[in-house]
C-alpha cells in the first residue's frame, strides 16, 4: 500500500471556509496523499454549521486552480441536488480546470432534514434510485458522446434532445465515477454498470464483504471483469503519537476514543496501520481517511510520517 493508496476526506458542512479547505488541501498535496475529497451537504449535524455550506463543486473548482497535482472529487454528491444536464457541463468543466484530476462519487441522496432546510424535492428511497439512475446514464452519456456528435435520451423522469455533448472532459478514459452505499440489489448493479470505484463507508468489515461480493456478481452479470473495479471505505480518522495524543485529538472532535478504535481508523500509528491492513486483506485497495479537525494540519503530517512507511 502507498501514500497514494490514501486519501483524505472531508466534511465541510460541519463548518468549514475555503480556505480551511484549501489549506487541508494544500497540506495533503505536499504529504502526497492520493486525493482530497469533500462530502457534498448542505447541512451538518449535531452542529449549526457556522459560517455555513459551500457547494462542493464550486470550491473544487477554486481547488483545482489552487492545487496542481493531487485528485479532487467528492463522496458523494447527491443526484437530488442538481440538474443532470448542467452537472455533467460542471463536473467537466473543473476537469479542464484541474488539468484532468477529478473524480466523481454519485449517489441518490439520504438526508432528508437538509433537503427540507433548503427546499429540494427529495423523494421515496424508490424515486431516488430511479432519479440516480437516470442521471448516471445522461451524465456519463454526456462525457462519453464523440465530439461532433449529438446525444438525446428519453427517461421517465428526464428526457434530452440533441445535446451538443460538450465540454468534454480532459483527462484519458473520462471521469472515474465512484458508486457506494449499502443497498443490496440496486446499488451493486449501479456500480456495475456506471463506476469505476465501489465504495462502502463507515461500515463493518462483513459489510463490506457481502456488498463486494454481490457487485463482483452484478459484474459478472453484465460481463465486466472484476479486476476493473476499485474497492474503497471511508473510515473516520484520529492518530496520536501516544495514547495522550489520541485521547485529545478524539476528545477535540467529540468521539469517545473506545468506540473510534472499534468502528475507524484510530489510535497509536501502529493501531492505525493495523487496521488499514486488516481491510487491505478484504480486498479494500483504496482509503478515504475521514479528517474532522481541519485546523490541525499535523495531524496529517503524523500519518505520512508514522502510519504510512508500516504500510
Amino acid at each position: 500500500m502507498r501514500i497514494s493508496d490514501l486519501r483524505v476526506f472531508t466534511e465541510p458542512q460541519q463548518g468549514a471556509t475555503y480556505d480551511d479547505l484549501l489549506a487541508v488541501a494544500a497540506r495533503a498535496e505536499d504529504l502526497g496523499f492520493g486525493a482530497f475529497f469533500r462530502s457534498d451537504h448542505f447541512l451538518g449535524t449535531g452542529t449549526d454549521g457556522a459560517p455555513g455550506p459551500t457547494d462542493a463543486w464550486i470550491t473544487l473548482a477554486g481547488l483545482a486552480r489552487d492545487t496542481t497535482t493531487i485528485r479532487l472529487g467528492t463522496l458523494v454528491s447527491s443526484a437530488t441536488f442538481r440538474l443532470p444536464g448542467p452537472l455533467a457541463i460542471a463536473v467537466a468543466g473543473v476537469d479542464q480546470m484541474s488539468g484532468g484530476r477529478i473524480e466523481f462519487g454519485f449517489g441518490s441522496g439520504w438526508f432528508e432534514e437538509e433537503h427540507r432546510a433548503y427546499g429540494i424535492p427529495f423523494g421515496t428511497l424508490g424515486e431516488r434510485f430511479d432519479n440516480l439512475e437516470e442521471q448516471l446514464a445522461i451524465v456519463t452519456g454526456l462525457w462519453r458522446t464523440p465530439a461532433g456528435e449529438r446525444f438525446s435520451y428519453r427517461g421517465r423522469r428526464w428526457q434530452l434532445t440533441d445535446s451538443p455533448a460538450l465540454p468534454k472532459p480532459v483527462q484519458s478514459g473520462g471521469i472515474p465515477v465512484i458508486v457506494g452505499g449499502k443497498g443490496a440489489k440496486r446499488t451493486p448493479q449501479l456500480a456495475a454498470r456506471f463506476a469505476a470505484e465501489f465504495n462502502l463507508a463507515f461500515g463493518p468489515r462483513e459489510q463490506f464483504v457481502a456488498q463486494r461480493d454481490r457487485v463482483l456478481a452484478a459484474c459478472a452479470e453484465v460481463g465486466r471483469e472484476a479486476s476493473s473495479m476499485i474497492f474503497s471505505t471511508a473510515l473516520t480518522t484520529c492518530c496520536g503519537r501516544d495514547e495522550d495524543e489520541y485521547r485529545r485529538r478524539a476528545a477535540a472532535i467529540g468521539q469517545d476514543p473506545e468506540d473510534l478504535r472499534r468502528t475507524g481508523a484510530a489510535g497509536t500509528p501502529d493501531e492505525v496501520a493495523a487496521t488499514l491492513q486488516a481491510w487491505a486483506a478484504l480486498g479494500v485497495q483504496r482509503f478515504y481517511l475521514q479528517i474532522m479537525d481541519l485546523a490541525d494540519l499535523d495531524h496529517l503530517n503524523l500519518i505520512a510520517e508514522r502510519v504510512v512507511p508500516q504500510l
